[in-house]
């Protein structure tokens, strides 16, 4: 059997552990800096994710890793040899699109196998290497058919197979899922996630979506205005958000001021306290009123006026009450509990969407 299926080898020295690094990356369009002074160390063989909105550098990073882009200022290198000015073709990367980019006239095996053949790889490895790549997708019995005869996540498997045929020592993933209905969607990242830990290739994708990048990442840079604003775990960027864009980006956040202080709780860490719950020793409480109430079956979000000043986002499980009831508690008064330590301090600009 090829080895396309399998994890790569561990690099041979400590360097090559590092798939792609990025130095002091500048890339300006015009007077305006699409990244601004980035360095960037991706290992090899995680997922890793460049998450932001619209206009913050994500996407203008990953066509510099890819070759499409050179940047003005700074160096990029993949497993330690420089690549800055190397044009992609001469990269060991392969690149997978939102719009898929099929060749409608061909099959879907005769699409996984182009790159193949441009390469003069033997067909007797080629097929074998194909019928691999299927299979990893999960379209194995799919090969004759035309793109048109697939569903859009059917597609976007033969793109992603095409991609990973060929070995490549990091692929990169533009917003792939973009066109996908939220159901495929969801379900497509579970497979992205099950087929990058089986071919063991390094995978860097970029998204604005921070379900896509939590779910699937090993590790995510949070983009913003050119620069990366946090760098981590999805769970530590999530819990522990460094800079107030981070925490209402990353998911749903409040930030509130008190006594000078800046600090941002997330809506789950609240609770609102009924008449018979007992309070937990030195947690804060406050007290306010429902603004708005949005019962979305599983849940329920508050919005809640605070006495003391400011609003806050609190989310409360539907275990036994019905959205009649739910509905009923706009404008009522309300006790808020939270623990001290669920509490963030931030510091930093709230986020605001750039067109670039």
């Amino acid at each position: 059997m090829a080895t396309v299926l399998e994890p790569r080898d561990a690099p041979a020295d400590a360097d090559a552990a590092i798939a792609v690094r990025g130095t002091g990356l500048v890339k300006r369009f015009g007077d305006v800096a699409a990244v601004d002074h980035v360095d960037l160390d991706v290992r090899d063989g995680e997922f890793f994710s460049l998450l932001g909105p619209s206009g913050s550098g994500k996407t203008t990073m990953l066509r510099m890793i890819a070759g499409f882009e050179l940047p003005d200022e700074g160096r990029i290198e993949l497993a330690g040899r420089d690549v800055t000015r190397v044009p992609p073709f001469d990269r060991d990367v392969n690149t997978v699109f939102q719009d898929y980019a099929l060749f409608p006239h061909m099959s879907v095996a005769e699409n996984v196998e182009y790159g193949l053949r441009i390469r003069k790889v033997p067909r007797r490895e080629r097929r074998e290497r194909v019928d691999e790549a299927l299979e990893m997708v999960r379209l194995h019995g799919f090969g004759d058919r035309r793109p048109s005869q697939l569903s859009g996540g059917q597609r976007q498997r033969v793109a992603l197979a095409r991609a990973i045929v060929n070995r490549p020592q990091v692929l990169l993933l533009d917003e792939p899922l973009g066109a996908l209905d939220l159901k495929l969607r969801q379900e497509m990242q579970v497979e992205l996630k099950r087929i990058q830990e089986g071919v063991g290739i390094t995978f860097v994708y970029v998204t604005h979506d921070q379900e896509e990048a939590l779910t699937m990442s090993d590790r995510l840079a949070v983009f913003n205005r050119g620069k990366i604003e946090q760098l981590g775990a999805p769970a530590e960027v999530y819990e522990r958000p460094a800079t107030e864009f981070v925490a209402g980006f990353v998911g749903t956040s409040n930030v509130l001021e008190r006594d000078g202080r800046r600090f941002a709780i997330r809506p789950e860490k609240i609770r609102i306290l009924d008449e018979s719950d007992a309070r937990e020793p030195g947690a804060r409480v406050e007290g306010g009123h429902v603004r708005d109430v949005v019962y979305v079956g599983v849940l329920t979000r508050y919005v809640v006026e605070l006495d003391g000043g400011g609003t806050l986002a609190v989310v409360r499980q539907n275990l036994e009450r019905s959205s009649a009831e739910a509905l009923e508690e706009r404008g009522r008064p309300v006790l808020l509990e939270w623990r001290p330590e669920h509490t963030i301090p931030i510091e930093g600009t709230p986020p605001k969407e750039e067109r670039v």
